[in-house]
C-alpha cells in the first residue's frame, strides 16, 4: 500500500510568543517493510533557524527557532510512503521468553546488545505497582516469547477500556493499570511496562493508523489521528509490533513514524516558548491511500 500523510498541527497564542524553540519527530522512518518516498516539513511563520538531523534512536527529527514575536504557529508534514505486508512469522517458533531474557542480559549478538536498552524503566513507563504479577499470566515456564506478547496484548485489549477523558500524557503507569482505561499511548505503556517487568525487551513506536469511515459517509479531512503500539524483541524473528488497541499485529495499515523508549522520545512536536500564556492547538491528521 501507498499513502499520503498529512499531520499539520495548528498553535494559537493568547498573548504574543517573543521567542520558541521546538523539536518535531514528523519524518516516518524507513523500515524492513516501509519505504519513504518522500517528506517535506513546512513551518509557518518561517524559523530563523531549523536544522534536521537524525537522533539516537534513529528517527528522523528537525529543531527549528522562531525568534520574532508570532501569534500562531502552524507545522505541516507531508510525507508519502509506501508498506509492504508483514513477513508471516509463527509464534510458536520464536525463542522461550526465558532464553530471550538471558540472550539479552548476556549481550550474545549485536542485535540483543541493541535490545538491552529497552528493558529498563523510562520516564512513562516506571511503576510501583505489582505489574510484573499481571504480565506472568501470558508467560508460562519455557512458553515462547511471541506467544505471550500476543496474548498479553489480547489481554489488555479485553481489559482496558479505550477512553479519551480519563488520561493525560503525565498520567503514571500505577494510574492506567488502577482506571483500566485510557487511549493508545496509555495501552502501549502497560503493554512496555509490563514486558520490562519480566525482564524482556519492549519499545514504543508511533505512526499512523488507515482508517475508515462509517458506511455510505465520505472520509472527513483531518478525521484521522496519530497512533501509538509496542514492539517486543523476539528471536529470530527480530522486533514484532503489537497494537493493543486495536488487537492485532501491525499491518499494510499502519504507517511507522517513529520508536524510542517511550512516548517521550519521541513527541511530535515539543519545544519550549517565551510568552504566549494559554495557548490553543488543533491537530489535523489524513492517512489517504494513492491508486
Amino acid at each position: 500500500m501507498e499513502y499520503f500523510v498529512r499531520h499539520r498541527t495548528s498553535y494559537r497564542y493568547l498573548q504574543d510568543v517573543s521567542y520558541s524553540y521546538h523539536l518535531a519527530h514528523l519524518r516516518p522512518r524507513e523500515t524492513a517493510l516501509q519505504r519513504l518516498l518522500s517528506s517535506v516539513l513546512k513551518v509557518t511563520p518561517a524559523p530563523a533557524n531549523r536544522v534536521a538531523r537524525t537522533d539516537y534512536f534513529g528517527n528522523g527529527s528537525e529543531w527549528f527557532a522562531l525568534d520574532q514575536p508570532h501569534t500562531t504557529l502552524e507545522i505541516l508534514s507531508e510525507s508519502r510512503v509506501r508498506v509492504g505486508p508483514p513477513s508471516p512469522c509463527d509464534p510458536g517458533l520464536s525463542e522461550s521468553w526465558e532464553a530471550v531474557r538471558i540472550r539479552v542480559e548476556l549481550g550474545d549478538d549485536e542485535m540483543a546488545r541493541e535490545a538491552v536498552q529497552y528493558i529498563f524503566d523510562s520516564p512513562h513507563t516506571g511503576f510501583q505497582s505489582d505489574i510484573a504479577s499481571y504480565a506472568a499470566e501470558s508467560f508460562p515456564p519455557q512458553g515462547t516469547l511471541l506467544t505471550g506478547a500476543i496474548d498479553l496484548m489480547h489481554r489488555i485489549h479485553r481489559d482496558f477500556r479505550y477512553d479519551k477523558t480519563v488520561t493525560d500524557i503525565a498520567t503514571p503507569i500505577d494510574r492506567i493499570l488502577e482506571i483500566r482505561a485510557g487511549v493508545c499511548q496509555d495501552l502501549a505503556h502497560v503493554g512496555i511496562a509490563a514486558m520490562r517487568s519480566l525482564g524482556l525487551p519492549a519499545r514504543y513506536v508511533s505512526g499512523y493508523l488507515l482508517t475508515a469511515p462509517p458506511p455510505g459517509q465520505k472520509k472527513l479531512l483531518g478525521a484521522d489521528a496519530s497512533h501509538a503500539w509496542f514492539s517486543v524483541f523476539a528471536p529470530p524473528f527480530g522486533w514484532v509490533d503489537l497494537d493493543p488497541t486495536n488487537d492485532m499485529l501491525t499491518g499494510e495499515g499502519h504507517v511507522t513514524l517513529a520508536w524510542g523508549r517511550d512516548y517521550g522520545d519521541i513527541v511530535p512536536v515539543g519545544g519550549v516558548v517565551m510568552g504566549g500564556s494559554d495557548h490553543i492547538v488543533e491537530v489535523g491528521v489524513d492517512v489517504i491511500p494513492v491508486d
